[in-house]
This record gives structure tokens, sequence and C-alpha cells, in this order.
């Protein structure tokens, strides 16, 4: 049992490290705002990956199948990070404060965390893709399936509180001038994230669809 906790905690670690739209969201807020900002972003993040840890595991058979649904997801995720994108490009030089703690602020970065995880296909397809690959070549049992996973959510946490802490400590070098140009190199991240989805989801289904 030691191994598939072990394996999967280092698959927490690696998921977190593709350098994807929350990274960089979770760097920025932590240097903008605080520890605190990072951390609800994190509580976010988690939430979204415990659905679909369940959703992989359990099997999707439960969920109200609904035509096109996938097509409008990733619809929504474009949108989304393309307002994201915007936002950091344009929104000039950053104010390096800390917001007052309220139920508001709480709500406002853990769902940017939630959205921000769960409005990109590919994440959900990541989970489902490492459970088949457990349970068809690795070959574990029950428990040890719920063991890795487990393992892989505590990595995830882990890791990314630790990213907001440190983040948040790097925070006396981050001038101004540095953290606009990083909040602009986010805002392209966040682009080139939605260009990627609405590609590989929605422009190449329809292309095949049509014969182009």
């Amino acid at each position: 049992m030691f191994l598939p906790i072990f394996f999967g905690f280092l698959v927490g670690v690696a998921l977190c490290l593709t350098f994807g739209t929350v990274f960089f969201a979770l760097i920025q807020n932590s240097v903008d705002n605080g520890f605190r900002s990072g951390m609800k972003i994190v509580l976010g993040v988690i939430t979204g990956d415990t659905l679909f840890v369940l959703a992989a595991l359990l099997g999707t058979a439960f969920i109200p199948k609904v035509q096109g649904f996938e097509n409008i997801m990733a619809a929504v995720g474009v949108i989304f990070l393309v307002a994201m994108g915007l936002v950091n490009i344009l929104k000039g030089t950053p104010r390096l404060a800390y917001p007052k703690t309220s139920f508001g602020n709480f709500v406002y970065y853990f769902t940017t965390g939630f959205f921000l995880n769960a409005l990109n296909p590919v994440n959900f397809v990541s989970w489902v893709a490492i459970v088949a690959y457990i349970r068809s070549h690795l070959h574990y049992s029950e428990i040890q399936q719920y063991g890795f996973m487990i393992a892989a959510l505590v990595g995830v946490f882990v890791t990314e509180s630790a990213l907001a802490y440190y983040a948040n400590r790097l925070k006396r070098l981050f001038t101004p001038r540095v953290v606009l140009i990083f909040n602009r190199t986010t805002g392209v991240v966040f682009l080139i994230g939605a260009a990627n989805i609405a590609y590989t989801r929605l422009l190449e289904p329809l292309s095949k669809a049509l014969n182009w």
C-alpha cells in the first residue's frame, strides 16, 4: 500500500508543475494579495479536483447526459480564460496591497480557483486517464486506487500551498514593474489556454464533422 500512496503523491506534485493557467493565477494572486488569497484559490482548485477524482473513480453514469454538454463547458472555459487574460493584460500597473478578508473576498478567490480548474476539460481527462492507467496497467485493487488518488490530491494541495507560501515570501522581489510584466505574461498564458481549448475541443471536432 505504501507504493501506491507514494506514487500518487508524486503524481499530484507533478500535475501542479505543468505551468498552466492555475499555476500562474496562484503565483500572481499570492504575490499581489498575500498567502491567504493564494490559499483560497488552492481550496477552489482542490474542490474541483476532488469532484473530478470522484467522477473518475465512480464512473460518470450518474451524471445526466446532455447533448453538447462538453462543447458548452469548453465554450464557457474559453470565455472565462479570455476574460481573465484580457483583464491581466489591460489592467495596468498593480498595487501591491493586501485586501481585507471578507466572505465576498473568499468567494471571489475560491471561485477563481475552482473555475480555472473545472472549466479546462484537459484536467478532467487527465484524472480519468490516471485512473484508467492504474486500473488497467498497474492492476491496483480498489483500496489501492483510492489510496493512490487521495495521495495525489494531498500532493496537489501540499504543492500548491507551498507555491502560494513561497510566492508571497518572495514578494519583496516583485516590484510594480516586475509584477506588471508577470501579470501580462499570465494574461498571455490564459489566452493561449483559451486558444488551445477552442481549437482542440471546438474547432477541430467541428472541422472533422464538416469534412473541412
